[in-house]
């Protein structure tokens, strides 16, 4: 969803703006567990997300080894260095998620450890010295109250998993959950879905 998000922004009349949150909070507060966990759903999983991956033409490459790594894996550091960017550095939110997301579905890296964190970030754009300044202040109380906050918003919306969008449109917020609902977000904001790899448009003469 992340990656066809980005890819659609500039051709849907959108304002996208990505929201880090913290999933084990959101599956604790919502009594939701991992789909995974349930051994026929697990094995339907693993192999529609290889199905997913081709059709949305997303670097996934994973095991039944690997999704249970996933599975058994804390994003929370992760999320609270996004914050962090997004309290600071904003215009690195959309490389930065984008190198977590490889790096954890794909390579399926431990992306809690701090320098796996410092290897995004400098894969993303970031320097160094930026990065570690970030590291320093995932720790903090103004950062993980930011990402309490955002965590407890989508909750406010609906979320009782990841991924999540929330469409404000007309007025109104709606909720889509799963990675199989970017045609249904564009009938309900008037654009057209163009397929997973949409071609930008030229821009008119």
């Amino acid at each position: 969803m992340l990656q066809v998000l980005c890819r659609y922004q500039h051709i849907w009349n959108i304002n996208l703006r990505l929201r880090p949150a913290f999933l084990g909070g959101i599956m604790q507060a919502t009594g939701n567990k991992p789909p995974a966990l349930l051994p026929k759903r697990g094995e339907y999983m693993l192999k529609d997300m290889k199905r997913m991956a081709k059709y949305y033409q997303v670097p996934i490459n994973i095991s039944e080894d690997g999704l249970q790594h996933i599975l058994g894996s804390s994003t929370l550091g992760a999320m609270r260095f996004i914050t962090a960017v997004d309290m600071t550095q904003p215009q690195y939110v959309e490389p930065l998620s984008r190198e977590f997301w490889i790096r954890f579905l794909s390579q399926q890296e431990d992306i809690s450890q701090p320098e796996n964190i410092l290897a995004v970030a400098k894969k993303a754009g970031l320097s160094a010295e930026l990065a570690q300044k970030l590291l320093e202040m995932i720790s903090t109380p103004a950062v993980k109250n930011r990402l309490r906050e955002t965590t407890e918003e989508a909750m406010k919306y609906g979320a009782f998993g990841m991924p999540a969008i929330v469409a404000h449109f007309n007025g109104e917020p709606h909720l889509f959950f799963g990675s199989d609902r970017i045609e249904l977000l564009g009938s309900i904001i008037g654009e057209k879905w163009l397929g997973p790899v949409p071609s930008v448009p030229s821009p008119k003469m």
